[in-house]
């Protein structure tokens, strides 16, 4: 693990006295196989206290080069995410050895720069390693709540009894799509069921880079490849259902884990993607230039979204709210009409608040809003992600109701009125996603579900016959010597 260092600027009209160096959040973790190798650098003062603003003159003073003998394809970028907060980060392509990151400020090194890590892996590298050894590595919390409470209502698992319930269940419905995953021996196996079954790709995905870093344990489960819960508390008979879901709710049994779109933005950053959870921190818009009012951009998928439409025109001091697309209401295209064009998702962020609205079920934007550098509204919702939990109201998010109409006007007046306050949700928001929802946290989740849910399951792990082996064609040969 790379030494933690301290960045200490003074400046002045003229001069820039560097003390020290730190860097911050550190994930350069040594032999990694991470998607993207990342580290924060905080600028402060003499004083030790955090420099508000950068102009962009002093931003591109700090530069930052990534050198390695024997590794020619490294892919890395510069994020300044405001109040003097940089982001590097880095995606290597091939095995990278002894390799030098200079940190410059003016044209002169930073103090204990090069930062030196004698080995990285690329992602796709296949070098499974002890999992409690990488867990450690990657630093992943002791315990999750959500997966303790989602775990409790299955003290036994028996998948002889449970395949049954799935056969009977889901094999020819036309309303859910399911899949059956079996891992063993650290080859992942599945069996699909449903007529939509094309967001298997996404688990597919996770599941082969989780095995290619770490040896999993032999495990089992279902996963529900729609947005809706399946699992309803309220079912007959009380079925109890194992069922993994990439949303839960206060009404279902669903065991919840990272959302599709979370996942795919993490495996992928840096590389297809372009919105991740690293790259929406980039401030576009400083808070003093941002505009005064409460924005939302997005399709028909819920009434209280056309709400926020009748608000705009109501209160359009206080809103810009718009849809994107109708295909629920498509009737009532003259009254919450016409669609808006599409809009960068990094230009919400021209705003200084954000409105988040359920969409079929929890909107799966909502880690991105909070990344982004504006205080966040949130409304009050049934549905969660596997991250909602240690979200605090008015700490990182401002609450309204279920009906916007009843109290959302008064809470975007009173941001307005206490600006200062914003401020402080908005930066602990953003603190809030650096220390829960960074890439290794994804990573660290995934681990710990897996490794819960198989010491509940007590039938033997087989896998059918019918199953198919999942493959993985990104694999590329790489020697895991020293790992």
């Amino acid at each position: 693990m790379i030494k933690l260092l301290i960045i200490l600027i003074k400046l002045t009209s003229t001069l820039c006295w560097i003390h020290d160096a730190k860097v911050i959040d550190a994930d350069l973790i040594e032999n990694n196989i991470l998607p993207v190798n990342y580290f924060f650098v905080q600028f402060n003062n003499v004083y030790g206290l955090n420099i508000t603003h950068l102009t962009a003159v002093d931003q591109n003073l700090f530069q930052f080069s990534i050198k390695s003998n024997k590794c020619k394809r490294i892919s890395s970028e510069k994020i300044y995410t405001g109040d003097g907060l940089f982001i590097i980060r880095f995606k290597v392509f091939e095995k990278c050895h002894n390799i030098e990151i200079d940190l410059k400020f003016r044209g002169r090194n930073l103090k204990n720069s090069p930062l030196c890590i004698k080995s990285i892996y690329p992602e796709n590298c296949n070098c499974p390693r002890n999992l409690k050894k990488i867990q450690n590595s990657m630093k992943c919390g002791a315990t999750y709540e959500q997966i303790k409470e989602d775990l409790k209502p299955f003290e036994k698992i028996n998948f002889t009894e449970l395949k049954t319930y799935a056969k009977k269940n889901f094999q020819d419905s036309r309303h859910s799509s399911v899949c059956n995953y079996v891992i063993k021996e650290n080859k992942v196996f599945r069996k699909c069921y449903g007529k939509y079954v094309g967001f298997k790709m996404f688990m597919d995905s996770i599941l082969l880079s989780l095995t290619r870093k770490a040896i999993l344990p032999d495990v089992e489960f279902f996963i529900n490849l729609g947005d809706w819960p399946l699992i309803k508390k309220s079912a007959k008979n009380g079925e109890k259902f194992p069922m993994f879901s990439w949303c839960g709710s206060q009404e279902t049994f669903d065991i919840v884990i990272p959302t599709y779109d979370l996942t795919e933005s993490t495996l992928n950053m840096q590389y297809r993607v372009v919105l991740d959870i690293l790259s929406v921190q980039k401030e576009k818009y400083h808070w003093n230039d941002k505009i005064n009012k409460a924005f939302f951009r997005g399709r028909d998928s819920r009434r209280e979204r056309l709400d926020l439409v009748t608000l705009a025109k109501q209160f359009p001091q206080l809103f810009n709210s718009s849809i994107t697309n109708f295909f629920f209401y498509t009737d009532e295209i003259d009254t919450y009409g016409p669609k808006s064009s599409h809009i960068s998702f990094f230009d919400f962020f021209e705003y200084k608040y954000q409105i988040n609205v359920d969409g079929t079920v929890a909107a799966y934007r909502f880690p991105y809003l909070l990344a982004g550098n504006s205080a966040v509204l949130k409304q009050d919702s049934q549905y969660y992600e596997h991250f909602y939990r240690h979200l605090k109201p008015f700490v990182h998010y401002i609450p309204f109701n279920r009906d916007p109409k009843i109290d959302l006007v008064e809470k975007v007046k009173w941001l307005k009125e206490n600006e200062n306050e914003a401020k402080k949700i908005t930066k602990a928001s953003t603190q809030f996603v650096r220390d829960n929802l960074l890439p290794r946290n994804t990573f660290c989740y995934f681990f710990s579900v897996l490794e819960k849910f198989a010491d509940k399951i007590v039938s033997k792990i087989e896998v059918d016959n019918d199953m198919e082996l999942v493959s993985d064609d990104k694999n590329i040969e790489c020697s895991c010597k020293n790992l």
